[in-house]
C-alpha cells in the first residue's frame, strides 16, 4: 500500500554523493535485476494455471482453498516484483529500463484479474452455511473469511449474469464524464491572463492560481481569484453537464445495485454506516461558530480591516527558519513518538539504521515523499529532506504510513494485511500530532511557536471544514439528482455559493465571499470521485481523538491503537476504530476535535496579546 505526499523539488545533488545510509536499500526485495526477472517469469507462468479452477471452486472446500491460495502467492509476488520495479524506477526516473520494468508488471495486474474472473460469481452460488462447513473442513480457508464472507454480504446487490454483463458492460462509458472534465479542465480550458501589480503578465493555469493565490499583497490576490474563477464562470453550462453526468453515472449503479441512496451505495464497500457521512456535515454546521473563530484571528493576524474569501491562502503567520539536519530529524521523530512505547520507536529506529528510507533528493528522483509497505520485507520510505521543518513533519507522516504497514504485515496474513483508506491517513496524522505536541512543550521561542500552531489550524480549516463544505455540496446534489431534479450549471453555482457562504459567516460579516466564488465548484475534481472528501476530515477527527487520548494517558488507549495498526484490514473500518476507543458514529471524535482546535487558537490568542503588549 503506497500513500504520497506531492511537494515542490528540493536541492537537488548527484545520487552517488549521497551516503548509503541515507538511500534505501532495494535487495531486500532482491537482489538484483537477474533476480527481479527470474520471479516475474515464474509469475507469468503461474498466469495460466488459475483457469484450471474454472467451474471447480465451489465444488468442495479443497478447490476453493486451492484457488485462493494461488491467487494469494500471485498477487503477493506482482506486488513485491511492482515495488522493485517502480522504486528503482522512482529514484532516477530517466531510467528507461526500470520503466519499462513497471510497464511489464502493469499489463500482468489485468491479466490476472481476466483470468480469475470466474472466481467470485461461483462463489456467490454458494450460502453462509455452506461457507461455514468448507471453512470447518479446511481451517487454512478462515484467512479468506474476510473477503468471502463480505462478498456474500453484498450478494444481495448483485444481479444476474446477464445483468451483471450489463452493468460490466456499461464500465466503458462510465468514465466519459470525469475524462471529459480532465481534458477540457487540463488540457484545452482557455487560462485566463492577469496583470499583477508589479506590471507582470501571468496566464493563470491551475499552477499558476495555486502559486499567486497565496501572493503577499492582497490586491495581487483579489485579481487572481477574480480574473480565474470569472474565466471558469463563462464554461459554467459545459462544466455542468459534465458533473451532471457524472452523477447520472452514480445514480445508474445506485439502482443497478438495488440501493436507497448513492451515499449508501458508496461508503457500502467498506460496510461504513450512512451515520458517519451525516454526523460529520451536522457536527461541523452545528461547530462552524469555531471555525469563524479562527477567520477571525486570521483576519487579525493579517491586519487586514475586512476579511476577504481571496485571502484565506495568503501566509497566515511569518515563516520561522525552523532547520534540521537528518539525524536531528530523526532524534526529534523518536522522541516524539516515545508515548507509543518502545516496541514502536525500536521499528522506527531500525527504519533508520536498516535503510527503509531514501532520505535526499537526487538528480532525476521522484518528487514529493511515500510510503510503500512492502509483504515478507519491510515498508519502504521515498523522502525529499532538505532541512525544513516541513521536511521533519512529512517524515513522521510517512512512518505513520510504514508502522501501520510494518505491524499489519507482521500480524496479518497477506489476504487481511491490506487496510482501508478510511483508517488510512489516521495513522500518519496520529503521528504528526504527536509531533506537534511536542515541540511545542520543547520549543521557547514564541515565533517559532506562532508558526507551528499557525499550521495545524490552517490543516485544521483545509482537511476538516474545507473537505467537510464539500462533501455537503456533494451530498446535496446527489440527492437532488436522485430525487429527479434538474441540474444546470447555473444550479450547481447557486448552491454551491449558498453553502460557501453559510461555511465562511458571509451574512455575519465574518469573511466577505464574492458571487463569482459560486463558480469554484467547477474547479475540484474530487467531485467525480463519487463521496471520497469526506475520509479527510473522518481521519483528522479520529487521529485527533486518538492522540488526545493517548497524551492524556488514559488507560489502555495506547494499546487499543496499536491493535488497530496490527488489525490490517481484518475487520471493516469503523469497527477498527471502535475497538481503538473511537465511535465514528457518534459525535465524540469531532468534539474532541473542535475542542484541540480552540486550545490551539487559545494559545495563539495569548501569544498573540502579549506582542502586542510588549509592543
Amino acid at each position: 500500500m503506497m500513500f504520497n505526499i506531492q511537494e515542490p523539488a528540493a536541492q537537488i545533488r548527484i545520487r552517488e554523493e549521497v551516503a548509503e545510509k541515507y538511500k534505501w536499500n532495494l535487495k531486500d526485495l532482491y537482489e538484483n535485476d537477474q533476480g527481479w526477472e527470474a520471479d516475474k517469469n515464474e509469475v507469468v507462468a503461474m498466469i495460466p494455471e488459475i483457469s484450471e479452477f474454472q467451474g471447480k471452486v465451489s465444488e468442495s472446500a479443497e478447490k476453493l482453498k486451492k484457488c485462493l491460495a494461488h491467487l494469494t502467492e500471485i498477487n503477493k509476488k506482482l506486488y513485491r516484483l511492482y515495488s522493485y520495479a517502480s522504486m528503482s524506477s522512482d529514484q532516477d526516473t530517466r531510467v528507461s529500463k526500470y520503466q519499462s520494468m513497471k510497464q511489464q508488471l502493469q499489463q500482468l495486474f489485468p491479466q490476472v484479474g481476466a483470468k480469475s474472473s470466474f472466481l467470485e460469481p461461483e462463489i456467490l452460488t454458494l450460502d453462509t452455511a455452506k461457507l461455514d462447513s468448507f471453512i470447518e473442513e479446511e481451517p487454512d480457508l478462515a484467512v479468506y473469511r474476510m473477503y468471502l464472507y463480505d462478498l456474500l454480504r453484498k450478494k444481495a446487490h448483485r444481479g444476474s449474469p446477464g445483468e451483471e454483463k450489463i452493468i460490466a458492460d456499461a464500465g466503458l462509458m462510465s468514465g466519459t464524464p470525469y475524462n471529459a472534465f480532465s481534458i477540457f479542465s487540463d488540457a484545452e480550458f482557455p487560462d485566463p491572463v492577469v496583470t499583477l501589480s508589479t506590471g507582470e503578465e501571468v496566464k493563470l493555469n491551475k499552477s499558476n492560481f495555486s502559486l499567486h493565490r497565496a501572493s503577499k499583497i492582497q490586491e495581487d490576490r483579489k485579481k487572481v481569484f477574480e480574473v480565474f474563477f470569472t474565466r471558469i464562470g463563462e464554461f459554467e453550462n459545459t462544466f455542468g453537464a459534465q458533473l451532471s453526468g457524472n452523477l447520472k453515472r452514480d445514480l445508474f449503479y445506485m439502482k443497478a445495485r438495488d440501493y436507497e441512496s448513492c451515499l449508501q451505495r458508496a461508503l457500502d464497500d467498506n460496510n461504513i454506516p450512512v451515520e458517519v457521512y451525516h454526523n460529520l456535515v451536522n457536527n461541523v454546521n452545528e461547530n462552524l461558530d469555531t471555525f469563524h473563530r479562527y477567520l477571525k484571528l486570521r483576519q487579525r493576524m493579517m491586519g487586514v480591516d475586512d476579511l476577504h474569501y481571496y485571502d484565506l491562502y495568503a501566509p497566515l503567520v511569518k515563516e520561522v527558519d525552523l532547520r534540521y539536519q537528518v539525524d536531528e530529524a530523526q532524534n526529534l521523530v523518536l522522541t516524539s513518538l516515545n508515548a507509543l512505547g518502545k516496541d514502536y520507536t525500536e521499528v522506527v529506529r531500525d527504519a533508520f539504521r536498516n535503510r527503509w528510507i531514501d532520505m535526499y533528493p537526487n538528480e532525476g528522483k521522484r518528487s514529493g515523499a511515500y510510503s510503500n509497505g512492502v509483504y515478507d520485507v519491510h515498508p519502504y520510505i521515498l523522502m525529499n529532506f532538505n532541512g525544513k521543518y516541513d521536511d521533519v513533519s512529512t517524515l513522521t507522516h510517512e512512518l505513520g504510513h510504514t508502522m501501520h504497514s510494518y505491524l499489519s504485515n507482521t500480524h496479518q496474513p497477506f489476504p487481511t494485511a491490506q487496510y482501508t483508506i478510511f483508517v488510512a491517513e489516521v495513522a500518519s496524522t496520529f503521528n504528526e500530532e504527536l509531533l506537534n505536541s511536542y515541540l511545542l512543550n520543547e520549543l521557547q521561542d514564541e515565533k517559532a511557536k506562532l508558526s507551528i500552531l499557525g499550521n495545524y489550524v490552517e490543516s485544521a480549516k483545509g482537511t476538516l471544514f474545507r473537505q467537510t463544505q464539500f462533501a455537503e455540496f456533494e451530498l446535496k446534489i446527489h440527492e437532488m439528482i436522485e430525487r429527479g431534479e434538474a441540474l444546470t450549471g447555473e444550479k450547481l453555482s447557486e448552491i454551491y455559493l449558498e453553502i460557501v457562504k453559510k461555511y465562511y459567516g458571509h451574512d455575519q460579516g465574518v469573511c466577505e465571499v464574492p458571487d463569482y466564488i459560486k463558480y469554484e465548484w467547477a474547479y475540484v475534481p474530487h467531485f467525480y470521485y463519487n463521496f471520497y472528501v469526506y475520509q479527510y476530515a473522518t481521519s483528522f477527527t479520529a487521529s485527533v481523538a486518538l492522540a488526545e487520548k493517548v497524551l492524556n494517558e488514559e488507560p489502555g488507549v495506547k494499546e487499543r491503537y496499536l491493535e488497530l495498526l496490527k488489525s490490517g484490514g481484518s475487520k471493516y473500518p469503523v469497527d477498527q476504530l471502535k475497538d481503538a476507543g473511537i465511535d465514528m458514529t457518534t459525535s465524540e471524535p469531532f468534539q474532541l476535535t473542535i475542542r484541540k482546535l480552540n486550545q490551539v487558537m487559545d494559545e495563539m490568542e495569548a501569544i498573540l496579546n502579549k506582542e502586542d503588549q510588549e509592543f
